[in-house]
């Protein structure tokens, strides 16, 4: 098999990178000639202790390694691909406390409980007051734009929803909800210098919100209510959430229910700006496929990794034990041998097996049902309020290791 041309250096979780654009020319060169592929790092920069990972390409060996948690541990290292340099390892071991980052038979207990509350009829519960709350957010953008008639669609628009989601779902007072967006904010951009956020910063931000969780859960075991939170921590009978437990769980869905649908709805609208036929056919016939399509296109997590739980093989070459595996979700997301023209946003693919939500598997994300509904929900109120939006810059890009994430995106109204 001939080797790739790769720049030198190429490395797939460099923030400076992503921060630019996601690697597709490199990730296809990649998948064509070493579709497993071993990618040096310097000892330490990316907080783990030793010397790269192994790159995983394709669609077929991403949903294997996604499915076989018997060999590849999210639990060993996590699931983060890379951390700041400066994390230590007990910060590192503090994150195996998340469900994203714990093995069978651990994550299926605690999978099993908090299912309750993404069950089709507690999604179905949300959808009338979501429809209102995404109406109103179209609408307060519009009010609120400049003179000119620009404004950030990513603050106006696409953070609201996803947290009033968050919020409606937990129980969590609406007032709270900015709180949310900057201790979630503060856990993933300590990548990105114009935050100036500190690991120590996104340590403490995570602290603050699984305290706050916390409180919460502690309250609902004193006076249960009508939400979600009293049935993962207050049910009678053996099967509950402990507060802590349930603390790490907002946690995780602040940044996996959070962060990832916000950054699919930014770049969802980007592409609909870009591909104004595209735009147009929605506008129109609102095609049920559409937000499948956007969650593919977006792929707003690049990669997870996980680590060999003994010597095994993939792709043709042998992996050892304690090896840590990338799977490059958008680099599957655009496999030529899955997805006709993967390159072209097309709102009516279908079928459409992407991995935007993971590969299968245990870790599947839980929140997909809802993260569809936030997506048909806001750009359904979109088209019907701001049908003419367009773009009035280009995107800022998040500088980060793994998330593909717009910071700005500015867009005009009218005239």
């Amino acid at each position: 098999m001939p080797c790739p041309h790769l720049p030198e250096g190429f490395d797939a979780t460099d923030p400076d990178l992503l921060q630019s654009r996601i690697p597709l020319p490199e990730f296809a060169q990649l998948r064509q000639t070493a579709p497993v592929w071993w990618c040096p790092q310097p000892r330490g920069i990316t907080g783990f202790d030793d010397e790269g990972y192994w790159v995983v390409t394709r669609h077929a060996d991403v949903r294997h390694v996604s499915t076989h948690p018997e060999l590849f541990s999210s639990n060993e290292n996590t699931a983060v691909i890379r951390f700041n340099e400066h994390i230590s390892r007990d910060q590192i071991e503090v994150q195996r406390l998340i469900m994203l980052n714990m093995d069978p038979p651990e994550h299926t207990r605690v999978r099993q409980i908090v299912q309750r509350g993404f069950t089709p009829r507690a999604i179905r519960g949300l959808e009338s007051a979501l429809r209102d709350r995404a109406r109103k957010i179209v609408e307060a953008a519009r009010s609120g734009a400049a003179a000119d008639g620009s404004f950030d669609f990513v603050t106006s628009v696409a953070v609201e929803l996803p947290l009033q989601a968050i919020a409606e779902l937990i129980g969590i007072p609406q007032d709270d909800r900015a709180r949310i967006f900057d201790w979630s904010n503060k856990m993933v951009a300590y990548d990105d210098p114009e935050y100036a956020i500190t690991e120590e910063i996104g340590a403490e931000a995570a602290m603050e919100l699984i305290g706050y969780s916390m409180n919460l859960a502690a309250d609902r075991k004193q006076c249960p209510a009508k939400d979600i939170v009293t049935q993962l921590v207050a049910a009678e009978g053996e099967g509950n959430l402990s507060s802590d437990e349930f603390g790490f769980f907002v946690l995780l869905l602040a940044v996996a229910g959070n962060e990832t649908t916000r950054n699919a709805i930014s770049h969802g609208m980007h592409a609909f700006l870009t591909h104004p036929e595209q735009w147009e056919l929605y506008k129109r016939d609102r095609p049920a496929t559409a937000a499948e399509e956007i969650v593919r296109w977006a792929t707003p997590v690049v990669s997870f990794q996980r680590t060999a739980t003994q010597d095994t093989e993939l792709g043709g070459r042998k992996i050892k034990k304690g090896d840590r595996v990338g799977l490059f979700y958008s680099s599957a997301n655009n496999d030529p041998e899955v997805f006709d023209n993967p390159e072209a946003f097309d709102i009516t693919r279908d079928p459409n097996p992407h991995l935007g939500f993971g590969g299968g598997g245990p870790h599947f994300c839980l929140g997909k049902s809802l993260a569809i509904q936030e997506i048909e929900l806001i750009f359904n109120a979109i088209a019907d309020t701001l049908p003419d939006l367009r773009l009035a810059g280009d995107p800022r890009r998040l500088r980060a290791a793994w998330l593909n994430g717009i910071k700005e995106l500015q867009v005009s109204v009218g005239g």
